[in-house]
């Protein structure tokens, strides 16, 4: 059985070539991976080009039929033929693939997303086919556009949600969010350990916040669901175990004892 881990890229940095390039080359130097994309500041800017509207809340894009189209052509377009691009000049058989791709993956309108439009949150994914993607000695590069299982319109996925349900899907060893940050901090700190259960209230009291809220959250979800480990940090946490900031899922409940 493979030993995978699930890479997620944040978005923001993938208008820096050097970036890119280093982070290609540290991921060629790692075991069976998948890489989830993001790319949400070439979708403002694609946006404003045409005129469209660029709003968010709570670190989630708030997404009209028209932007939905947007997000499906330049995530699953330009932002991810540039990783595989790069991906494949540093060693590696790199393939770049969207969600509907093999029905790789399927999304639900998100649960309380008033305001949102037409953003999902993933469903479904068809873990077997990138098993076999990993199988044949391909590193899968993932754009986060889903169609809906209801009517097969695009929806807009969250990246790092999206990077969360692959790896429950697939029982990755681990899942790390990579950016420029080096860690979660707390106090002008970096934080080398974060409890799962501390997350809710980081984000009531403002501590975390937009972006950062959004892949706590995910992170979190990612071991409710059974990864065996999330880290989030730079790209330091590629060539070191005890890089960013892990996160701690919650202990298991006592069990109660009876008379």
């Amino acid at each position: 059985m493979l030993t995978i881990r699930v890479v997620k890229i944040g978005g923001n940095e993938l208008d820096r070539p050097d970036w890119v390039a280093a982070a290609a080359r540290a991921l060629s130097k790692n075991g069976p991976t998948v890489v989830v994309h993001g790319g949400g500041r070439a979708v403002s800017d694609w946006s404003r080009r045409l005129g469209l509207p660029v709003e968010k809340k709570d670190g989630l894009r708030v997404t009209t039929p028209e932007i939905a189209q947007v997000v499906e052509m330049v995530l699953g377009g330009p932002i991810n033929r540039l990783i595989v691009t790069a991906l494949r000049e540093a060693g590696l058989d790199a393939l770049g693939l969207s969600g509907v791709d093999g029905g790789l993956l399927t999304a639900q309108p998100l649960q309380n997303g008033t305001g949102l439009g037409a953003v999902g949150e993933i469903a479904h994914v068809r873990g077997s086919l990138l098993q076999s993607l990993l199988l044949a000695g391909l590193t899968p590069v993932v754009a986060p556009v889903a169609p809906s299982e209801a009517d097969g319109q695009p929806l807009n996925v969250n990246a790092d949600q999206a990077a969360a349900a692959v790896a429950a899907a697939l029982e990755a060893e681990e899942l790390l969010f990579i950016s420029d940050v080096p860690g979660v901090t707390g106090a002008g700190v970096t934080q080398p350990t974060l409890a799962a259960a501390e997350i809710e209230t980081m984000i009531e009291e403002g501590v975390a916040t937009g972006g950062m809220a959004a892949k706590l959250r995910a992170a979190a979800q990612a071991l409710r669901a059974g990864v065996r480990a999330v880290r989030i940090g730079n790209l330091d946490m590629l060539e070191h175990a005890t890089a960013g900031t892990r996160l701690l899922a919650a202990p298991p409940t006592p069990a109660v004892q009876t008379a």
